[in-house]
């Protein structure tokens, strides 16, 4: 699995709080809290990202609380994915669980807002286009990947019983 994209730079801690404010919790609409996704940080952020664009980051990205909507509205967004030195572990999982792919990589600081970035998930290798330098990260396990694939956990659990009806449909004929 790969994605190119261009970089959005942010820096260390950002918060839930930052990807998509509180005030906007009264929805779970992805489309309403794309166009609010790291506005505090950026206002014009949401109408400027690009589908496939890349978000990176410094450290503990995702920190404070445990809203999934801050994964939902950057997904929403047309981010590709996202780069961080390091993740909130409840960021972490709400990320895969609703099929935002994400990459924990210590040479953030070499990217730049602009750069090209091509990442291979499988390889756990992402390749600045704008230097020609390629750095790794953590590869994404191979389950993880097919939560992403699926369009998230739910999505996945729904193909799966899907796979399984049809399944026993088969083998009863």
């Amino acid at each position: 699995m790969k994605v190119s994209g261009k970089v959005w730079k942010f820096g260390d801690d950002i918060n839930t709080d930052v990807i998509i404010p509180a005030r906007y919790l009264n929805t779970s609409d992805p489309k309403e809290l794309a166009k609010h996704c790291m506005e505090d940080e950026d206002p014009d952020f949401a109408g400027k990202v690009g589908n496939s664009d890349i978000i990176v980051a410094g450290k503990y990205f995702g920190c404070g609380s445990s809203r999934e909507h801050a994964p939902i509205a950057i997904k929403a967004a047309g981010v590709s994915c996202v780069i961080a030195k390091s993740f909130a572990r409840i960021f972490y999982r709400n990320s895969f669980n609703m099929g935002l792919p994400i990459l924990e990589c210590e040479h953030t600081d070499a990217f730049n807002t602009g750069d090209i970035l091509t990442v291979d998930f499988d390889a756990g290798e992402i390749t600045d286009q704008t230097t020609g330098r390629t750095y790794k990260a953590r590869p994404i396990p191979s389950f993880m990947q097919e939560l992403i694939k699926s369009g998230g956990l739910m999505k996945y659990i729904a193909r799966k019983e899907a796979e399984k009806a049809a399944a026993l449909k088969d083998s009863s004929h």
